[in-house]
């Protein structure tokens, strides 16, 4: 229509048409500043859920760390009952919550559910604590998570944006764990990898690195221990990366074959979690007939082995493998492995990742004796190795190495974290498949 047009017209349709184009405008110009501002919006909402979260994981986190000195002082007399806490959690979780929290965490991230209730947070953190008190061998990461992600998704509801339930959850997520480990990078990769089924979000990096280093720095102010080895003091990457001038490429294929039994071991422990979950399920429906059985072998297990050695976290093995200790043994990896896979499938709370970082770490103090390699950087590539695998991350164990270890040996990360990764089956401890990026 030109402009002789619009001047013949009728006064009515004069109006009726400046209304439409009115409305047309506003409505442009709400969805132009969605598309803008959604992600910046997104990010100083981030740093209020950096601080929450952060206070709440670094309490969890202290509460847990006092529990863990309780248990390893009075074994003999908080082991027994390890059935205690057991029926706990089942009654606890049957009356008022979703057995299986994690699940729910995923569900609502990738948009297949709509609520995570905030119940989670003192449900998963009493139920953590009250599992490793009586001796289960069990992590911490998954209550650090649930709490990130239910806080940060019922924030989410307040907020106009499109993806907004599906970035803060990730954010909340990323929170959690920079909060707990305060590894703020590898946690944004973390949460970014173990949530989407195909593809990165991309859009959700930089909320999700903003939570992070909010969150750890909020933790270490409330002085949450983080645990760090400086590899420096024990050797030289360019001596052992070198040799006249070029790679050592007999190191390299260390580093490889390393990898490889890291993979395997990551991704039979994953694949040993769904299976012996299923078993169980299937051998004992009745789940108090379950229960009784399954905590009563824990705990003579937990005790016939060294009294509580293998409770907990792992963190005593991880000191001992960095420390190289006379006290530690060559199969150590393997009973914590299988005591905290007993764990979880019983119906325990807390997660894995600790206890793989005790695997990890121990399983490469045995091949690094074995192969001759300094024993710290052993036991650091186990640690970020086997984590990857079991959780089928790439990007985010290699970051991990680097803000534990030293980002100087990145390079070694890579590499055994890449054979790790193509070698663990494709499985993984979380409802997750194969990485592609996606822009």
């Amino acid at each position: 229509m030109n402009y002789k047009d619009f001047q013949n017209l009728p006064p009515e349709m004069k109006a009726q048409l400046f209304k439409m184009v009115k409305e047309q405008v506003r409505i442009r110009a709400k969805e132009f500043l969605k598309k803008w501002l959604e992600v910046p919006v997104l990010s100083v909402v981030a740093i209020f859920v950096g601080i929450a979260v952060g206070a709440l994981t670094a309490f969890f986190g202290q509460v847990l760390l006092k529990i863990t000195e309780i248990r390893e002082a009075n074994p003999l007399y908080l082991i027994p009952f390890l059935v205690v806490p057991l029926f706990g959690i089942y009654f606890a979780y049957k009356k008022w919550g979703n057995n299986n929290g994690m699940d729910t965490v995923f569900k609502v991230g990738q948009g297949k559910e709509f609520h995570i209730p905030l119940r989670l947070i003192p449900m998963e953190s009493v139920a953590t604590w009250v599992t490793h008190l009586f001796g289960g061998s069990a992590g911490r990461e998954g209550v650090a998570i649930q709490i990130g992600a239910a806080f940060s998704h019922n924030i989410s509801k307040k907020l106009p944006f499109e993806n907004t339930r599906h970035i803060m959850v990730i954010a909340g997520m990323a929170a959690g764990f920079g909060g707990l480990f305060q590894v703020p990078f590898a946690a944004t990769l973390f949460a970014l990898e173990v949530m989407i089924v195909g593809h990165l979000s991309i859009k959700a990096i930089l909320p999700a690195l903003v939570a992070a280093l909010t969150a750890s720095k909020v933790s270490s102010l409330l002085h949450l221990e983080k645990f760090s080895v400086n590899l420096s003091e024990y050797l030289n990457i360019n001596e052992l990366m070198y040799s006249n001038g070029s790679f050592n490429m007999s190191f390299l294929g260390i580093l490889a074959l390393m990898g490889i039994i890291f993979g395997i071991c990551g991704g039979a422990f994953a694949k040993g979690k769904s299976f012996l979950t299923a078993y169980i399920e299937k051998k004992f429906p009745n789940p108090i007939k379950r229960i009784l059985i399954l905590a009563i072998g824990l705990s003579l297990l937990f005790l016939l082995l060294w009294q509580g050695r293998y409770s907990g976290l792992g963190t005593n093995l991880i000191g001992m493998a960095f420390e190289n200790s006379d006290a530690l043994r060559n199969y150590d990896w393997f009973f914590k492995a299988v005591l905290t896979l007993l764990t979880v499938a019983a119906g325990f709370k807390g997660g894995e990742v600790t206890p793989l970082f005790a695997i990890g770490s121990t399983l490469g103090f045995t091949l690094g004796s074995y192969f001759g390699i300094p024993l710290p950087l052993a036991c650091a590539l186990g640690f970020t190795a086997v984590f990857g695998a079991a959780t089928n991350t790439f990007l985010a164990a290699i970051c991990l190495g680097g803000e534990v270890f030293g980002f100087e040996y990145t390079p070694l990360f890579f590499v055994t974290v890449v054979f790790a990764y193509v070698f663990n089956g494709n499985q993984s401890i979380y409802s997750q498949k194969k990485l592609k990026l996606r822009f």
